[in-house]
């Protein structure tokens, strides 16, 4: 983004000035994308008629890529309609990476693979074509007349649903004409690089009761060499689903008769229990006291908080009877102040930090669930803070300084930070906000931490710091949350003695570094594809015997690491022990233990590690002793 001028048009220009003009004889003329006007993106072709801030827009800036992406989807949506004449196209957003649009086609039909081929030949004319995107403002009147004439029924719809106070725009590139509210760039030809990657079915407006629409998703981005290392990161990610591997290992598995909830094998519960066993020391450290709440609570609870107004959609609601409803917790917030309340709460016992491994449930679309990463019932390492206003900053302090350490021990070294606003729909009034906000942004830039803003993304009850870790192909992982909220104490009636012997509410901070167990563990498998660090691997070190005569003896050194606290097995089976080396090593077992007659006579073991070839010999006893020291959890 280039800060080219704080436009004074009395000075300059007796008329309005359009972003052409502005940029003409400019250097940025060829690499302007769109303008942002007073913090608001335009086109190009936007008239600027009073004293405005105006920066530049280029393909190099995210929200320069996202109209890019926003201009492929319009050119997909022209291919189509020039190639399938009959279907109707409705809505084509950007997304993360991409961008999509909904077709609906004549009844019991759906575009093929090699449909995909076709339109994307057929994108490449309308690229070449290098079509100017013109907007448009049309009256309600002509554009319904105009969409009703074409058979764009969908279109229709969206029309009528947007308020009259509303302008109605749309874009026009050749002879294709699109209700759209843009930004747009110039022309057809600034899109250099795109794939379209699949088709999907979509409900219309996302219910399960109206039509199923055709959604054909693509990429796009600044060139070929941004395109081939998406898609290289792809087939990459594809290798690591941690489903895939998961059923290698034997973690665990998620079957239709428990949508959205995990059957944790045992070596999957291994894992997990060591990632649970590994927060709670860290908590212990960290001064917080663990408790266990309720999985369900009534009805007027979750009207005291607010939650039943905001999320009921999302909650699981337990007997028809209105008057005896209850619900499945989707969050442990409410239930921690019931602790909280159970107690005269002086000043001298904040801050108050109290954790759970709370096991919530919430009722997602079956659509959107997607092993590990989406499901329905999951286990958070939740924690709140009670404190005073003035504790805010350096309660954010530790824990910002807890997060970074967890993390790294898992692996993690890059870490952003998002700050989240207030949403559109929430709970509290201006002010309470506006305190809010100032305080939690005052924490974060005393901490001295680096943050982008996340305009319109925080809880309902409280602005937000977004904790997002990469993994080792490049991919971003939002997981931990802090969230400063002054709304819930108050609803909730939570108070402390100040001071000056009144009753004040606390601040409640909400807090998590992982974010929930299940989802942490998929990123985890796909962070490391599998091969975990020896202090996370649920199974460590596998003995395998060449012979039946070695079984005796590799038993012997089993015991000895079970009691070193080794989680080891040992393998006796009659195959032959190149297929036991297969075997294992695709269960990436870190290490393997080989034991044939020499190893037995000379009271030594073979150590193979995964991933090598070549083996170690070592006496038994300095073996089991330098194991038993490497695979002490952190």
């Amino acid at each position: 983004m280039i800060n080219v001028t704080l436009l004074d048009r009395t000075q300059q220009y007796e008329n309005e000035i359009s972003g052409f003009e502005l940029l003409k004889g400019s250097e940025f003329k060829n690499k302007a994308i769109a303008l942002k006007v007073n913090g608001n993106l335009c086109d190009l072709s936007c008239a600027i008629n009073y004293d405005a801030k105006v920066e530049v827009i280029t393909v190099q800036d995210q929200e320069g890529l996202d109209i890019l992406r926003h201009d492929a989807a319009h050119i997909m949506a022209q291919a189509v309609k020039e190639l399938f004449p009959e279907v109707q196209i409705t809505i084509g957003p950007t997304i993360e990476d991409g961008f999509y649009y909904d077709f609906a086609l004549e009844l019991g039909k759906s575009f093929s693979s090699e449909d995909l081929v076709t339109i994307e030949r057929k994108m490449q004319e309308i690229i070449k074509s290098n079509y100017k995107f013109i907007r448009e403002i049309w009256t309600r009147e002509d554009a319904i007349n105009f969409f009703q004439g074409r058979g764009e029924n969908y279109k229709v719809e969206i029309i009528s649903n947007i308020p009259e106070s509303e302008k109605l725009t749309v874009y026009r590139q050749g002879s294709f004409v699109d209700l759209c509210r843009g930004p747009h760039s110039p022309s057809t030809g600034r899109v250099k690089a795109f794939k379209l990657m699949k088709v999907a079915g979509a409900y219309w407006r996302g219910d399960s009761n109206k039509p199923m629409l055709q959604r054909i998703y693509g990429t796009a981005w600044r060139d070929k060499n941004e395109l081939q290392e998406y898609l290289t990161r792809l087939e990459e990610a594809e290798k690591r689903d941690h489903r895939k591997i998961a059923k290698d290992m034997d973690l665990f598995h998620i079957q239709d008769e428990a949508k959205g909830q995990v059957f944790w094998h045992e070596n999957g519960l291994v894992l997990y229990h060591v990632i649970e066993s590994y927060i709670r020391k860290k908590l212990r450290k960290n001064g917080y006291n663990e408790v266990k709440t309720p999985i369900l609570a009534s009805k007027e609870l979750w009207e005291k908080s607010g939650h039943w107004d905001k999320f009921r959609e999302n909650m699981f609601i337990i007997n028809e009877d209105q008057e005896k409803q209850m619900a499945i917790k989707p969050m442990n917030c409410p239930l921690h102040i019931q602790i909280f309340n159970q107690k005269t709460r002086s000043y001298r016992d904040l801050p108050m930090r109290i954790a759970e491994f709370g096991t919530c449930h919430r009722n997602e679309s079956s659509g959107s669930l997607h092993g590990l990463m989406r499901v329905l019932g999951f286990t958070q390492d939740d924690a709140h803070i009670f404190c005073t206003e003035e504790q805010i900053t350096e309660e954010t302090k530790k824990f910002c300084i807890l997060l970074k350490e967890v993390y790294e021990d898992f692996g993690f070294k890059d870490i952003s930070i998002k700050f989240s606003d207030r949403p559109s729909i929430r709970a509290g009034s201006d002010e309470v906000w506006d305190k809010a906000e100032a305080a939690l942004l005052c924490a974060a830039e005393d901490t001295g931490l680096d943050y982008t803003l996340n305009p319109g993304e925080g809880a309902f009850y409280g602005p937000k710091l977004e904790f997002v870790l990469k993994d080792t192909i490049g991919r971003d992982w939002q997981c931990g949350t802090l969230q400063v909220d002054f709304v819930l104490p108050q609803r909730l009636d939570a108070s402390y003695i100040g001071t000056d012997g009144q009753k004040h509410h606390p601040v409640m901070i909400h807090r998590a570094i992982l974010g929930t167990l299940e989802r942490f563990i998929g990123i985890l498998i796909e962070h490391y594809a599998g091969k975990f660090p020896l202090w996370l691997a649920p199974v460590q070190l596998v003995i395998a015997t060449i012979t039946h005569e070695c079984n005796e003896y590799a038993l012997e050194i089993e015991q000895r690491l079970k009691q070193k606290g080794v989680g080891v097995e040992v393998d006796l089976t009659n195959e032959k022990i190149n297929y036991k080396i297969r075997l294992h090593s695709l269960k990436k077992v870190p290490i393997l233990w080989i034991i044939g007659k020499n190893e037995v006579l000379k009271k030594e073991v073979s150590i193979r590690y995964l991933g090598k070839i070549d083996q170690i010999s070592s006496s038994a006893d300095e073996a089991i002793q330098s194991l038993s020291e490497l695979v002490i959890c952190k």
